[in-house]
């Protein structure tokens, strides 16, 4: 795909929205997906018609992709239109004529708080651990504190920095999607974590709180990867089953099933928009059960009569008298 308004897009993207590199590796994906469509019926990215976009996504639901997908790359084909539409290089957005299906809900996947607890357990270091092994430990104990505690995304952790914490420090400043910054509450157990990795790192001089094999860069998602599945390994959980983001999903699951309101997770989390958050409020449906069994006169469970009421009746119906 060689178009210079498509270069032109990802360099708005980059330059005004600052966006991410996966970000923008995404929209390069979706952005050829279309064109090699449309190049099959003799039609151009730039210059695409109504009809030849809808036989697009027609094609799309007919090599039944996921929902999700076919609702993110017309998302992508909309924006790069309105793109072309605003620097003048379109009269129209043909895109925005397309029906984009409702992407299917899915409830995220967490871990429970035991499993949590094992995880942490389980990175423990030992007098039998080589200093290779407790190194590894160390760097996934402490990045399990902060994950859990805070519900960092993957690429936000890997982005700390050694200069960010203080023995006294209680806050961190994070810096998000969109470069989007926030606070998050550094808890006890994490700041301890990171201070032992500090201590043992102290050699490497290393600007990152989580130095790769280069000290000059941050260690890369796939070797984090490995640590976490070894650690998950020893602690008997499943390697399918965690992931950092599964990480950030408890932590966001635990603390809505403790009672925390979903506007102060939402600034957690760094979401934009509070509906993204509310895929986590499936969590409540137990606790609102167990409110309304509590508290309600029509949720309690239905009760043999008592007693005394029951042994009273019985007496007046066998002396004849009326209850």
């Amino acid at each position: 795909m060689t178009d210079d308004s498509v270069d032109s897009f990802l360099e708005m993207l980059a330059a005004e929205r600052a966006a991410a590199p996966a970000t923008l590796a995404a929209y390069t994906r979706d952005l050829e997906h279309c064109s090699e469509a449309l190049g099959a019926e003799g039609e151009t990215l730039a210059m695409a018609s109504v009809e030849a976009l809808r036989r697009w996504v027609a094609e799309m639901a007919s090599d039944k992709l996921a929902r999700r997908t076919i609702a993110r790359r017309i998302s992508c084909i909309r924006q790069f239109y309105l793109f072309l539409l605003r620097e003048g290089r379109r009269p129209d957005n043909p895109a925005s004529q397309l029906d984009a299906p409702s992407p299917q809900q899915t409830l995220p996947k967490f871990l429970t708080e035991t499993e949590v607890s094992a995880l942490i357990d389980a990175s423990t270091c030992s007098p039998a651990n080589s200093p290779a092994q407790r190194r590894r430990l160390l760097l996934g104990r402490a990045a399990l504190e902060l994950l859990y505690s805070t519900g960092l995304r993957i690429s936000e952790l890997l982005a700390l920095r050694r200069d960010m914490f203080r023995e006294d420090v209680r806050m961190l400043m994070v810096r998000g999607k969109g470069g989007r910054e926030r606070l998050v509450p550094l808890s006890d157990p994490a700041r301890d974590a990171v201070m032992a990795l500090l201590l043992e790192d102290e050699a490497k001089k290393s600007l990152w709180l989580f130095p790769g094999r280069t000290p000059l860069r941050p260690i890369t998602r796939q070797g984090f990867d490995k640590i976490l599945t070894d650690i998950g390994s020893r602690a008997g959980i499943d390697p399918a089953r965690l992931s950092p983001h599964v990480l950030r999903h408890s932590f966001a699951t635990h603390m809505l099933v403790h009672g925390a309101d979903l506007r102060v997770l939402q600034m957690l989390l760094g979401h934009a928009d509070i509906a993204t958050t509310q895929i986590y409020t499936h969590v409540q449906a137990d606790r609102l059960r167990a409110v309304v069994e509590s508290h309600h006169p029509l949720g309690k469970p239905a009760v043999e009569a008592d007693d005394t009421d029951g042994q009273s009746l019985m007496q007046k119906e066998a002396s004849g008298k009326k209850p």
